[in-house]
């Protein structure tokens, strides 16, 4: 008779394994077996992260803007270097992150203000929503920039952020901030100097290294890249190029308007570093998607978490079968996993999202998977 077999026959089998678990984790362990998949005891599950992502949307115009207005008129410079809403996953709340990799941001300048500069661990990107005078200045690259630029701000460059205009400015920014937590790597640092006549000099602005159109003067001809420059700009770990322009990526988008495109992606374009045609960053990819007037794609699966800015125009998308209407600005959150489809409502007009994927770390851990459904409804592999 084996052990399992005395413990039913001498004792209550059921208090037996409740005293069992219960001592399991007073000494702070977790059971990996599954007694019962219908009841409590299905330890198996137990021990797996029961918080998930949902999908989600953010609305700009009723949510996100009023309260930046509002946060606007509270909180100052002088009060806080800091003035952005964090978008928090309601499968993830508390916790700071938009996706389980990923948080996106929103932030609003005052005129003519502009934050000291800082470093941190996490790499970031600041893409232009409202107002021409946004402002990024990164390893001495002063950069103004408008509605659809993106600026980078690598791992570990010194950056500082602001308005040089005369009205008010609004961007988004996203982090790879989550996944840099979860590997107990994340550090900002904010006492930054500059050497002047061999002294050591706190300064409250970098100064200026580099010409304001560096980036794209050096990278802005595709194809073409100076041999006499060094490209290994901050750690080296992510694109030189630290401004792209709205203009460049619309106009691409206008040249392949009637082509074809991907029954799953519609016209999708990625951010690349130029020096290698790989991402941006060695975490996370970005990329602008346009579905043509009427545009449907056909569902989409991949285990990589998306972040969707809608930029132009308005529509939906299907996310595990459920109808999540977007505007310009909104943000919607896919879980990785998440079957996903997009609707372009208008039947004149382009819609063009702005996206944000932890695609290369699944791809740098080997990882990344993607499926498709046809119209048939056969799900096919992809990636």
């Amino acid at each position: 008779m084996g052990t399992a077999d005395k413990v039913a026959d001498g004792h209550n089998r059921q208090a037996a394994l409740d005293r069992l678990h219960a001592e399991v984790h007073a000494r702070n362990m977790a059971p990996f077996w599954a007694i019962d998949l219908k009841n409590k005891n299905d330890e198996d599950r137990q021990v797996r992260d029961q918080k998930k992502a949902v999908p989600f949307v953010w609305s700009f115009e009723k949510d996100i803007e009023p309260l930046l207005w509002q946060s606007a008129e509270l909180i100052t410079m002088e009060t806080s270097e800091r003035r952005s809403l964090i978008l928090v996953n309601p499968g993830l709340a508390p916790r700071r992150a938009t996706t389980p990799t990923l948080y996106m941001a929103y932030r609003l300048n005052d005129p003519n203000e502009i934050m000291p500069p800082h470093r941190h661990s996490p790499s970031a990107i600041r893409f232009g929503l409202t107002g021409h005078s946004n402002f990024t200045g990164v390893e001495g690259e002063n950069i103004v920039f408008g509605p659809g630029d993106m600026v980078l701000t690598p791992h570990d460059t010194w950056h500082n952020h602001g308005n040089k205009g005369g009205e008010p400015a609004i961007n988004l920014s996203v982090l790879d901030l989550p996944l840099v937590e979860t590997l107990s790597a994340t550090y900002f640092e904010h006492d930054y100097h500059e050497v002047e006549q061999g002294e050591r000099m706190k300064r409250q602005v970098q100064s200026e290294r580099f010409p304001p159109d560096y980036s794209q003067r050096v990278y802005g001809s595709g194809g073409l890249m100076p041999r006499f420059l060094s490209h290994k700009r901050g750690t080296g770990n992510a694109s030189p190029m630290y401004v792209y322009r709205w203009d460049m990526m619309r106009g691409l988008l206008e040249r392949f308007k009637d082509w074809d495109g991907d029954p799953y992606e519609a016209l999708m374009v990625e951010y690349i570093d130029p020096t290698t045609g790989g991402p941006i960053f060695k975490t996370m990819t970005f990329f602008a998607q346009m579905l043509r007037p009427g545009e449907h794609t056909w569902p989409l699966k991949q285990n990589a978490s998306l972040l969707v800015a809608p930029f132009e125009g308005k529509g939906h998308s299907v996310v595990n079968g459920q109808v999540l209407h977007w505007n310009r600005f909104d943000t919607l959150a896919v879980p990785g996993g998440a079957w996903v489809e997009h609707v372009n409502e208008s039947d004149k007009d382009p819609a063009i999202l702005f996206v944000a994927s932890d695609e290369p770390t699944l791809k740098a851990l080997a990882l990344f998977q993607k499926h498709g459904r046809t119209e048939s409804g056969e799900v096919v592999r992809l990636v």
